[in-house]
């Protein structure tokens, strides 16, 4: 959708869409680097072309209104800047309603109210980060409406954490930084290598030669709160706790190398927490690998890292399933690929392949026909490159 589109939508659902202004947001798929973000590890993620419109005018009152295309059974959904609170039955406004109240609460003045329409060319529950999406395209269009100045880098880091703080407290999803960052601050044909304990960041040029990354959605949704997420966090915590009950002088799981992690293994006391916290360390150096492959042009290594990834979160993370799973594996059995991993926080969603560019048609229909046959209905691919974080448009 194009600033005519989101522009055409919003006089449809307000009667006029003068003086409104268009914001993007893209999704993102992490290429390496899973559930490392809040074990204070490093994660390699990048922006997608496609992901949430959004198209925002002011109020003279303390109204806002907010309508999703994506969402139309939930009408338009009012709400007070005054009285913001999480509601269930408001459902994906919760996230926009989140960020307003963390601008406000942080001493960034939303003077009024406002009118806001929202369009999503990404399937929701995939995987791809749509709640970071919407948050960022919420957080610029904030920006830009109140003359808040968060256009330059700071500003968008600025919006990142509070991203985070929303999902965590507002949402009640106690994710790290990942998504929002990768969001916030994509860059075009670049992938963003980010240390989530200090927030050092740096780009890694995303050149893969004659392959390119296909998007494989399972089609299964999955709701962050509902799953296991929450669960697999506390279990690292106990990982974690064990480890400097013994004496181990580390701040999270990221600050461990391999070699350091099997030294102190044993002193972790539940063997499921144990798993967790290998993969975590394990990822982490994982990543670390990944971008010395990609910026020497080694892409087989690259995408024998993503089959590793795929495996430890198949069997220690447990974060997989029969659905993702049945992906990879196809993946793995077809002559056009490199590797292939699920992406996200998994339980459903998607994964993604390293796919020879003149092979993504017979790929796809052998990766599809098998999955549909095994898992009784079809999956969605996407073509992927990386594209351009979130603003004005």
């Amino acid at each position: 959708m194009d600033t005519r589109g989101i522009l055409t939508l919003f006089e449809k659902i307000y009667g006029s869409s003068g003086g409104a202004e268009s914001f993007f947001a893209p999704g993102r798929v992490n290429l390496i680097g899973e559930h490392t973000d809040y074990n204070g590890g490093h994660v390699l993620p990048c922006a997608l072309t496609f992901g949430t419109y959004v198209a925002a005018r002011k109020r003279t009152d303390g109204t806002v209104r907010c309508f999703s295309e994506n969402f139309p059974e939930s009408g338009v959904v009012f709400f007070e800047l005054d009285e913001i609170a999480p509601e269930p039955r408001h459902g994906w406004a919760n996230y926009p309603k989140g960020v307003v109240k963390a601008f406000r609460e942080n001493g960034l003045p939303i003077g009024s109210g406002f009118d806001m329409i929202v369009r999503g060319d990404m399937p929701s529950g995939a995987g791809l980060s749509s709640s970071a999406s919407i948050e960022m395209a919420t957080a610029v269009m904030l920006s830009s409406l109140f003359s808040l100045g968060l256009e330059d880098e700071a500003g968008r880091v600025r919006m990142a954490l509070l991203g985070k703080e929303v999902e965590n407290r507002f949402i009640g999803v106690k994710s790290g930084i990942m998504d929002q960052f990768a969001v916030a601050l994509g860059r075009a044909g670049t992938a963003l290598f980010l240390d989530c304990a200090t927030l050092e960041r740096r780009y890694v040029p995303l050149e893969l030669g004659k392959y390119e990354i296909v998007v494989m959605n399972t089609n299964k949704s999955r709701a962050l709160v509902e799953s296991r997420y929450n669960e697999r966090r506390s279990e690292c915590d106990r990982a974690l706790a064990d480890l400097q009950k013994s004496g181990v002088t580390i701040r999270s799981l990221g600050d461990l190398s391999v070699e350091e992690f099997e030294q102190a293994a044993d002193a972790i006391q539940d063997p499921v927490c144990r798993r967790r916290a290998r993969h975590a360390v394990l990822e982490n150096a994982r990543v670390l690998t990944a971008v010395a492959a990609l910026e020497s042009g080694r892409i087989a290594e690259f995408g024998g890292l993503l089959n590793e990834s795929h495996v430890s979160l198949q069997f220690d993370y447990e974060t997989t399933g029969r659905e993702l799973d049945c992906l990879a594996e196809l993946s793995w059995q077809s002559g056009e690929c490199l590797g292939a991993r699920m992406t996200g926080a998994g339980f459903g969603g998607s994964a993604l392949a390293i796919v020879r560019s003149d092979g993504v048609d017979a790929f796809t229909r052998f990766v599809g026909e098998r999955y549909r046959r095994y898992i009784g209905y079809d999956c969605s691919f996407f073509r992927s490159v990386a594209g351009d974080g979130a603003r004005r448009i």
